[in-house]
Parts: C-alpha cells; sequence; structure tokens
C-alpha cells in the first residue's frame, strides 16, 4: 500500500535526479536549481498544493500533479525510471485519483500523454482511463508531439464516448 504526502522540497532534488533512458529521456527533468530559478514544474510556488509524493515503505516511487482547472482536474504523473513497468504508476493513479474526488468532487478527471509513450496508455487504460477525442499536437517543454487527451472513465460517466483502440501511432 503506497502512502503520500504533499511534495517536499528535499523531494523535488531527487526527483530532477531521476533519469530516464532512451525514447523515455525525454521526460528528464531540468536540474534543481534551474526549475527553481524559472519556477517551472513543481518549482512553481504558486502549485505548492498540487504536487504529491508518493512511498512504498521507506522507497520514493513516484509523484503526481493534481491541477484544478475550470471544468475538471488535470492529472500528471511521474513514476521513478528504475520502477517503470512493475505496477507503480496504477497505484499511484488510484490514490491520485481518491485524492483528486475528495479535493474535486464534481469535477472530471483527465490526463494527456504523447502517443508513442504506449507504456503509459496502457497503464492509464487499465487504470480507468480512456481516449477521447482525436489526437492533437501540442509542444511541452520536452519539444513537440502527437498526444491523447484520456478521461477516467468513473469521473465523466461518458466511457462510451471513449476509444478503446489506440491504433498505431508512434
Amino acid at each position: 500500500m503506497l502512502t503520500y504526502h504533499l511534495i517536499t522540497e528535499n523531494e523535488k532534488r531527487k526527483i530532477c535526479c531521476w533519469k530516464y533512458e532512451g525514447e523515455y529521456a525525454a521526460y528528464n527533468l531540468p536540474d534543481y536549481q534551474t526549475m527553481q530559478k524559472k519556477q517551472i514544474g513543481f518549482c512553481n510556488p504558486n502549485r505548492d498544493k498540487n504536487f504529491f509524493s508518493y512511498y512504498d515503505e521507506e522507497v520514493l516511487v513516484g509523484f503526481t500533479n493534481i491541477l484544478e482547472e475550470e471544468t475538471q482536474v488535470f492529472l500528471g504523473i511521474g513514476v521513478a525510471p528504475d520502477l517503470c513497468g512493475k505496477g507503480y504508476g496504477q497505484k499511484i493513479l488510484a490514490a491520485a485519483k481518491s485524492i483528486s474526488r475528495s479535493l474535486y468532487p464534481s469535477k472530471p478527471i483527465c490526463l494527456e500523454v504523447r502517443c508513442r509513450n504506449k507504456r503509459a496508455v496502457a497503464c492509464y487504460q487499465k487504470s480507468g482511463f480512456c481516449i477521447e477525442g482525436e489526437t492533437f499536437e501540442q509542444t511541452t517543454p520536452m519539444g513537440p508531439g502527437l498526444f491523447y487527451r484520456m478521461v477516467d472513465k468513473s469521473s465523466c460517466g461518458a466511457a462510451s464516448d471513449c476509444a478503446e483502440n489506440i491504433g498505431s501511432f508512434s
């Protein structure tokens, strides 16, 4: 069972040191000092209450960004590189959805994911998210890409509108 709390400065420093390899290197964060200087991501002081860290006993396994928007809650997730593919994403998402429902009970939960990140798409689908609408292009700090918008079926009640087949985008 995972435990969680609002992210601490020490945890932010540790997460900035996480290094993904291969095609996932695009998800490597800038160093902590750069994030602090630019006030981006979890180093944005206006978003202190959005970020949570997750532990399996004493091990920091991941973090989430739970951002309330006007009509929805936007969810972002990161899992420690050496723990990807071991089920932690689903456990973190279950906890994050619970947090979101308690903080913002009337708002649907959504996320965006690069189409080529098939590992994440599969994790999100196993966690109850479904693809909504068409793919779209977007430029992030990690560069341009083609994205899916995914919605938590249990928070929107519109599972019939969701695409279950993700196609063959890369």
